[in-house]
């Protein structure tokens, strides 16, 4: 079995040495090294969406690959891609970085300087783990946060007052509606107002999970709080000054730790970009950018996404836009904010709806927005285009009864609203010039039909006034071609008649002319009816 191996080493120097081993190995393939954990990750994923066959059986993790930390990165790998085995190349031999690479999930550490033995025997026992991890998990290696890992949303806006909030609270209903477990963050540290959304007043937040090394399920208990929704929320800090305890690592420990007891994980990242955010961005599976179709909006989401890019946390291409308080009449439309910020614009747009927010959004339960709202409807439809709602079946009982995402009976579906009817809409566009063809080859076909019958019943009748002609030594040539013309349609007129004697028997020929699609239009082609009748006696 060949071993695939994919090195990870920002050092041009260890990666040359870590190559040439590497090509001594039996039986290993290694690609080349990437350099950062950006390409990494990008690699792992485009490998994994091709098939998930093709993830590597090893992962070779520098110490000072970056920009995240190697730990950190081992970790998400872990989390994301379970059945690889990562394996950490380290100067430090102390028991400390063993027990910290351990217990983030790396299956081995090798040492400077590189020895080929040692470097061999880690791969070998990583690829082994690998091997039956995959068998384990049925025969083909999971892709990323497959298993216990749930799929993570991160919520930013291109300015204050675009919606964030609102967005990402609603996308965690409309998940939990469906009967997913879900978790809601508020990383929006200085201002966060998801608990006001939500009228929770709760003393735990994010920032007390700051000092502690080790999130473990009772820790996390004790700063989640559980909603009457039934979402889970870990929230901001009521003193925006604490929200500095919060860094990129917390936030990628805290993500983690969320993901692998839960479905849905949705991110509030608010408007401002910090270590936090821009951690929770990277590691996210869907980056939600909510802008305002004004100009000003629109060119912050720009500055954006562009220094996303810069910094390499996310590149356009896989950040998704989420026009609010969209409108027909307003110049800026959807297709446009595509073209300037790059991005992908997500095809639920939000409408402008203040009167139904307002009474909601004032007293604090933004859960009671009424179902009818159309921006209740075009959240929980964007929902559905995430894929965060989980369709189930109606417990009415009864195959083959439309499923249903809300928890209450006689609930509107808002994320169906429009999505049915859309899919149905392009489904049928893209079939009607393949229906358009099949309509014109059937009629074709019967119009082949219906002249091959033509000429036969022409033959027939042309046949026997030809054997009549010939009993009284009449011009039977005459006769044969005025009976067979007699019984044709005038749009087949011209079709070449004539007989002859065959034997006792007097045989009748007519090709006739098959029209293209209407009486008239001739292609060409021919179909030849024939006929015969006996001779009673011998005119001549």
């Amino acid at each position: 079995m060949t071993i695939r191996i994919l090195p990870a080493v920002g050092d041009v120097e260890a990666a040359r040495a870590l190559t040439g081993l590497l090509g001594r190995l039996p039986d290993a393939e290694a690609a080349q090294p990437v350099p950062d954990t950006t390409a990494l990750l990008d690699t792992l994923a485009r490998l994994a969406g091709d098939s998930l066959d093709e993830l590597p059986e090893v992962v070779l993790v520098h110490e000072r690959i970056g920009p995240v930390p190697a730990l950190d990165l081992i970790r998400d790998l872990a989390m994301r891609f379970p059945a690889v085995g990562v394996v950490l190349i380290t100067a430090d031999t102390s028991t400390g970085v063993l027990t910290a690479a351990m217990d983030s999930g790396a299956r081995g550490i090798v040492t400077f300087p590189l020895g080929y033995d040692a470097l061999a025997e880690r791969v070998q026992a990583a690829a082994a783990w690998s091997a039956g991890m995959r068998r384990h998990l049925g025969s083909t290696g999971p892709g990323p946060h497959a298993g216990p890992g749930g799929t993570v949303v991160t919520v930013t806006g291109a300015k204050g007052g675009v919606g964030a909030t609102v967005t990402a609270v609603q996308l965690a209903l409309a998940a939990r509606a469906s009967g997913r477990t879900v978790a809601l963050v508020d990383l929006d540290l200085q201002s966060g107002d998801v608990a006001s959304y939500l009228d929770v007043q709760f003393r735990r937040s994010v920032a007390d999970l700051a000092a502690i090394a080790d999130i473990t399920p009772r820790v996390l208990q004790d700063a989640v709080y559980t909603h009457d929704s039934g979402v889970a929320l870990l929230l901001a800090p009521a003193e925006g000054e604490r929200g500095e305890e919060v860094t990129d690592r917390v936030t990628r420990q805290i993500i983690a730790a969320l993901r692998s007891r839960h479905d849905v994980v949705i991110v509030d990242c608010g408007a401002q970009m910090n270590s936090a955010t821009a951690a929770a961005v990277e590691v996210a599976d869907q980056a939600l950018l909510l802008v305002t179709p004004d100009v000003v909006a629109v060119r912050a989401a720009k500055r954006m996404v562009r220094m996303w890019d810069r910094l390499q946390i996310r590149k356009a291409e896989e950040t998704l836009t989420v026009v609010n308080r969209h409108s027909r009449g307003t110049e800026i439309q959807p297709s446009l904010v595509e073209r300037i910020t790059g991005t992908r614009v997500a095809r639920a747009a939000v409408p402008a709806s203040f009167k139904e927010l307002r009474p909601v959004v004032d007293a604090g339960r933004l859960q009671d927005l009424d179902a009818r709202s159309a921006v209740k409807q075009g959240l929980w439809s964007l929902a559905g285009e995430l894929g965060l709602v989980a369709a189930k079946e109606d417990g009415g009982g009864g195959g083959g009864r439309r499923r249903r995402a809300p928890s209450e009976r006689g609930t509107l579906v808002p994320w169906r609203k429009g999505g049915d009817r859309g899919a149905v809409t392009l489904e049928f566009a893209a079939m009607f010039p393949l229906v358009l063809v099949v309509m014109a080859l059937l009629w074709e076909c019967v119009l082949y039909g219906y002249t091959y019958s033509l000429a036969g019943n022409a033959a027939d009748e042309a046949a026997r006034a030809a054997t009549a002609a010939y009993a009284v030594q009449g011009d039977v040539a005459g006769a044969c071609r005025q009976a067979g013309a007699a019984h044709l349609p005038s749009a087949w007129s011209g079709a070449d008649i004539g007989c002859g004697r065959d034997g006792p028997v007097m045989k009748a020929t007519v090709r006739a002319r098959v029209p293209l699609f209407f009486p008239g239009v001739d292609p060409g082609w021919q179909v030849e009816g024939t006929a015969g009748a006996a001779l009673e006696g011998d005119g001549r």
